[in-house]
Parts: structure tokens; C-alpha cells; sequence
């Protein structure tokens, strides 16, 4: 199993974190209220502890927003929320009264345009981290249980998910997001490089 030092694990929050902080800034702009998002915790799992996670053995379903990275890092990075929360991250964006028709006819695009903000935010973080470009596909929205999203069933994969746990703070409602970036061996090696040449720089 792929593991990072204490100090590098505490790095690699660090960076995140700042990518966070400016998802939440440009959340707020759009909202026009105080949009706080929680430090991110982080671990690495495979897509079926993920997916199980996500509550898959129960039928739970998350909407998902989905872009490819390419550059530092080749990665498919995934915004998830639960599917019960995702019209009222639509009501609080739009701000105004709409009908539960009107509402799901904007999610796709709503929710597509949130997980643009935050993945790019949080790979913008990454990319900083390389010092290198990083360049993303459109977001793809998807709705159904965590095996659905994650491709679990009859998946040949040997890398890991890096998921990111982050608490949203909207106008007083609290949602729980995450963040998920799949990574084979090779993007989990340059991430451990990438983290070492980051604090060899703090330290000089």
C-alpha cells in the first residue's frame, strides 16, 4: 500500500488546502454569501473502499463531476456529493425561488460548474506543487451509486484513489463533498517526488 511520511502527508494538506481556500473564495462570488470549506483530510484507498465509503452497498446515489488531467499529472478527478444534497447546492447558487422542475433542469449545469471551480482549484494546487502545466478536460456531470462513478465492476486498475473529505459551510447548510483523484503507480511516484522537491525548497 502506497503511504507518505507524517511530514509529507502534512505537505500535501497544506497544498490542498490553499486550493480549498480558493475554490471557497470563488464559491462565495458566485453565491453572494460566505462559503467555508474545511481543512481537507486525505487518505488513499482503492475504488472499491471508496465506493463503499460512499455508502455503494446500501444504493446510496452521488452526483459527480468529473475532468481528465493531463501534464504533471494524468489523473480523472472527481467531485462527488450525495444526490439528496445536490438540488440544494443548486438553490443556494441560483438564489431565487424556482420550482423543483426549474431547479433540476439547471443542476447538470450548475453542478458541473461548481466541480470545474473546485477540481481545477485543487489541481491548480497540484500543479504549483510540480511546477509544472496541468490541463483539464470539460466537466462531465454523472449521477448513480459510487461503483457507477468509480468503474469498480470489471475494472483492471493498479493504482489508488487519493480522496479528499471536505466539509462545505453555505449559508449555514453543511455539506460533506469529496474530492477523488485516481492515480496509477507512475502519478503516485511523481506525487511523492513532487512533495519531496516542494520541501526541499521550504528548507532552503
Amino acid at each position: 500500500m502506497f503511504q507518505l511520511t507524517d511530514i509529507q502527508h502534512d505537505a500535501l494538506v497544506e497544498i490542498f488546502n490553499i486550493g480549498v481556500g480558493q475554490a471557497a473564495s470563488a464559491m462565495s462570488r458566485i453565491v453572494n454569501e460566505e462559503v467555508t470549506m474545511s481543512v481537507p483530510s486525505i487518505t488513499f484507498q482503492s475504488r472499491a473502499e471508496v465506493a463503499k465509503m460512499l455508502g455503494s452497498g446500501e444504493g446510496r446515489r452521488i452526483c459527480a463531476v468529473t475532468q481528465h488531467y493531463q501534464g504533471a499529472f494524468n489523473t480523472e478527478a472527481i467531485l462527488m456529493f450525495p444526490e439528496e444534497k445536490s438540488l440544494e447546492i443548486v438553490r443556494l447558487m441560483v438564489g431565487q425561488l424556482l420550482t423543483m422542475e426549474e431547479l433540476t433542469e439547471m443542476e447538470q449545469e450548475a453542478m458541473s460548474e461548481i466541480g470545474n471551480i473546485i477540481l481545477n482549484s485543487c489541481m491548480s494546487s497540484l500543479g504549483n506543487l510540480s511546477g509544472k502545466e496541468l490541463h483539464g478536460s470539460l466537466p462531465m456531470y454523472h449521477v448513480g451509486t459510487g461503483d457507477d462513478i468509480l468503474g469498480t465492476s470489471g475494472n483492471q486498475w493498479n493504482g489508488l484513489v487519493l480522496t479528499l473529505k471536505i466539509d462545505f459551510n453555505i449559508e449555514k447548510h453543511e455539506i460533506n463533498g469529496y474530492v477523488a483523484f485516481l492515480l496509477d503507480m507512475s502519478a503516485l511516484a511523481d506525487l511523492q517526488q513532487y512533495i519531496n522537491q516542494y520541501l526541499d525548497r521550504l528548507a532552503t
